[in-house]
């Protein structure tokens, strides 16, 4: 049960990293990579709201990325920083499926490529996240709920 228990936590810590470095990474290509003004018009592109709010969501979304990657690397707020990523990533996969159900044939503005969106990965790596960001709330549970 020991060995399983620190099995567990290291995997925790593995996740709270990649998953980290993974959002800090994305959010800084929004930002230091294709620009800013680029994922302006990604974020046109999903035809979901119109100016001034797609540069409002555009300039405001990689910053929260960023700061909730950091918030995760560093174990900053554990529980705030999960929900906030939760938060993230299901305003995401709206966005995305808007496009599919739309059948837009669109960038998905994530890195600042031009390809296509593959919904089906997507919906795979949404659940990815999904499942991740369970299994850290699970482990912050189970952290609170260890005799001292």
């Amino acid at each position: 049960m020991c060995c399983r228990g620190r099995n567990l936590t290291c995997l925790a810590w593995i996740l709270r990293i990649g998953l980290g470095l993974w959002f800090v990474w994305s959010g800084g290509q929004k930002v230091f990579g294709s620009g800013l003004d680029r994922f302006t018009q990604d974020v046109a592109n999903y035809q979901m709201v119109g100016p001034p709010l797609d540069a409002l969501a555009a300039y405001t979304l990689p910053w929260v990325e960023i700061v909730t990657g950091l918030g995760l690397l560093l174990g900053l707020l554990r529980r705030g920083t999960l929900l906030a990523l939760c938060g993230l990533v299901t305003v995401f996969a709206v966005a995305i499926g808007w496009a599919w159900v739309h059948q837009l044939n669109i960038a998905c503005g994530c890195h600042g490529s031009d390809s296509p969106i593959q919904y089906w990965l997507k919906l795979l790596e949404f659940a990815a996240y999904y499942a991740a960001f369970g299994f850290l709330w699970w482990m912050e549970m189970r952290r609170d709920a260890a005799p001292d």
